[in-house]
């Protein structure tokens, strides 16, 4: 046995010591890069006054150029700006992608095994000097304060660059509470709110506003430009992973929702310095995947239309043009039987340029959603109906077809190349970086990109949690109360399984099993299928099946049957519930909100309002007998899109 352990320590140290030698080669490799880059910056750009006009020398040349001159016309900024650029720089430009942030607020240059996020993506100083890079899209991200300091520090990098061109930073909702690394980043420092599905559920284009207002200061207080939101895409197929994104199946209370959100994040109906600009997605809708399968993975490419509904599913859009939306994002799919050529949105002219560019009219920045030309680590490249082509031909297709950015790639050089051999000319690709330079002028960056010292004091603020949390009070939504068994009494003794037992602790006594109680609280999420492919991303999608199976319910029923159950239905995606609905004396539906404010509707310190935005179905034969583009045409859902009960004080009047 001694020889055993002995042999096993062997092999340990052997192991850790090739690690430390691995993590040494790479540290003084990163270290040497990042040497390298830094070396080749000039100086700050200096403030200098002209005829009492304070200005920042961008370029260092000693004169005010008219790029830099704050008092000048927005196109004349952008001509003089672009007149100066190189390909290398215009192409730089023309890439998102995203940055890793250091916990302490210095540059990310050396990948830290503290961060290990960070050892997926280059040296900071590698993305904006080498690459020439000035758009990133954060994933985690250190407390406020330090991606203050983080963000300034960046904008000082870029500062130094040849024409001190700024950054902008970008990032997906961070204003939930549900984590996926695909499409929303939890950042509890900030207020939190219900899912889009749960802000339709209130129905509200004020509150929907507000939210956005109020994520508008957060974000601005920590340097974030531009959010990789609203989803305008409608859950017609309620199998989609997407869902919880998106306003539910209706179009028109989309379009409302849609326009009210970009009202509220970009301040107004005009990007200005206190706007974060709104990159809607996923144009022309990615709803309708067939099978409900996501296009993220080759295996739902192609997006259906049986019922013909295509126009539909533009409706919502029509509210991001009304509140001008600086930025549009097209879907991985194929709109399959839409256009003359079956290929994914981003490559497809007769999508983005007739018509969304002729049609709509919309002269805005169009910009790729992530991974559609490159295998990625997360993903292999969603490069759907132009599998054939090589990565440069596929960058040329997507600028053809009138894309002006590319997502979630550090690959300048592919237009370069592009461009030199002819595929696409610099006049085409100019087009597209007066588009990206009138954002960045618009948004203040380059009269200004820094944040004060203390800005994150204005984030997660009492009252912005307060009213966070007053949005999520109105989101959730009454389906059954069977005799009027909610809201509970104070002196009712509760099982909880499925919700945080300390939350309910506040409101009843939580006892340790079923026989104690007087009542069980259960929280449910919607089911999903397996993994089909090898795809980490795939990881953090829910896909497949929306009913329980026959083992998890014959774990469920049983708990059910034994005390009156109140079940909480957290809809990510649609559940099949039929049995357990049955079974429960009582049905609230959640949308992602904390569970204090679930414990709260329970007991009754303030009453359901809100309105389910989809429908529930009522069994797996009725969800695959939907037509994916088609709204509320479930058979006989459990519950139909719009129900909602409420309960009322013995007096009858409403609880507040």
């Amino acid at each position: 046995m001694k020889k055993a352990l002995k042999i096993i320590g062997y092999i340990l140290a052997t192991l850790l010591i090739i690690a430390l030698l691995t993590y040494g080669y790479f540290y003084i490799k990163w270290m040497n890069t990042s040497k390298a880059n830094l070396a080749q910056l000039g100086d700050p750009a200096p403030t200098l006054s002209i005829s009492g006009h304070t200005y920042r020398d961008l370029n260092k040349n000693g004169q005010l150029d008219i790029y830099e001159d704050s008092r000048a016309p927005l196109q004349e900024r952008v001509e003089d700006l672009l007149a100066q650029m190189t390909l290398e720089e215009k192409a730089g430009i023309m890439f998102i992608t995203m940055m890793a942030t250091s916990m302490d607020g210095e540059l990310m240059e050396i990948p830290s095994l503290s961060n290990p996020i960070s050892l997926a993506f280059g040296a900071n100083s590698t993305m904006v000097v080498e690459k020439k890079m000035n758009h990133f899209n954060l994933l985690m991200t250190p407390s406020p304060d330090k991606l203050v300091k983080w963000h300034n520090n960046l904008q000082k990098l870029a500062e130094r660059t040849r024409l001190g061109i700024p950054v902008t930073i970008a990032s997906d909702p961070r204003h939930g509470t549900k984590q996926n690394i695909g499409a929303g980043i939890t950042m509890k420092d900030f207020s939190q709110w219900p899912s889009p599905l749960g802000l339709a559920a209130i129905g509200d284009t004020a509150i929907t506003r507000e939210f956005g207002d109020i994520a508008r200061q957060e974000l601005l207080a920590t340097g974030i430009r531009l959010t990789l939101s609203p989803m305008a895409d409608l859950a017609t197929e309620p199998r989609w992973a997407r869902t919880d994104g998106t306003f539910g199946e209706d179009a028109y209370l989309s379009r409302a929702q849609t326009k009210a959100y970009v009202l509220g994040f970009q301040n107004g109906d005009e990007l200005g310095p206190q706007s974060v600009a709104c990159m809607t997605k996923h144009f022309s809708g990615g709803g309708p995947q067939k099978d409900g399968e996501d296009a993220h993975f080759d295996y739902g490419a192609d997006q259906a239309y049986p019922g013909n509904n295509f126009d539909y599913h533009l409706i919502p859009f029509e509210g991001a043009f009304e509140a001008n939306t600086a930025q549009i994002m097209p879907y991985y799919g194929i709109p399959v039987g839409q256009t003359s050529e079956e290929v994914a949105f981003a490559f497809n002219k007769e999508i983005i340029t007739d018509l969304l560019r002729n049609k709509y009219n919309f002269d805005g920045v169009v910009c790729t959603d992530w991974g559609v030309i490159s295998d990625q680590l997360m993903k292999p490249a969603s490069a759907w109906g132009v599998e054939n082509l090589t990565h440069a031909e596929r960058v040329a297709k997507a600028l053809e077809a009138g894309c002006d950015m590319i997502g979630g790639e550090e690959k300048p050089e592919l237009v370069v190349e592009v461009v030199k051999n002819g595929s696409i000319s610099e006049t085409a690709i100019d087009v597209s970086i007066r588009r990206i330079l009138r954002d960045k002028f618009k948004l203040g960056l380059f009269d200004n990109p820094y944040l004060p010292e203390n800005s994150a004091k204005k984030v997660g603020t009492a009252e912005f949690r307060k009213k966070g949390r007053a949005a999520q009070r109105r989101a959730i939504t009454l389906l059954k109360n069977e005799n009027n068994i909610l809201p509970l009494a104070a002196d009712a003794k509760i099982y909880v399984q499925g919700l945080d037992k300390n939350a309910a602790a506040a409101f009843a006594k939580v006892v340790d099993s079923p026989a104690e109680a007087d009542f069980i609280v259960l929280g449910l999420e919607t089911p999903k299928g397996e993994p089909l492919s090898n795809a980490i991303l795939e990881n953090f999608f829910e896909r497949g099946r929306l009913n329980f199976t026959k083992e998890e319910k014959a774990d469920l029923i049983p708990l059910i049957e034994q005390k009156p159950t109140i079940t909480v239905l957290t809809i990510g995606r649609p559940p099949i519930v039929p049995e357990i609905n049955a079974k429960s004396k009582a049905v609230l539906a959640d949308f992602y909100c904390e569970h204090e404010v679930i414990f709260e509707i329970i007991f009754g310190k303030y009453a359901p309002q809100g309105k389910l935005p989809l429908e529930l179905p009522s069994s797996v034969e009725a969800v695959e007998g939907q037509k994916e583009d088609m709204p509320y045409d479930s058979k006989d859902p459990l519950y139909p899109f719009g129900h909602s009960l409420s309960y009322t004080s013995l007096l009858g009047e409403q609880i507040q």
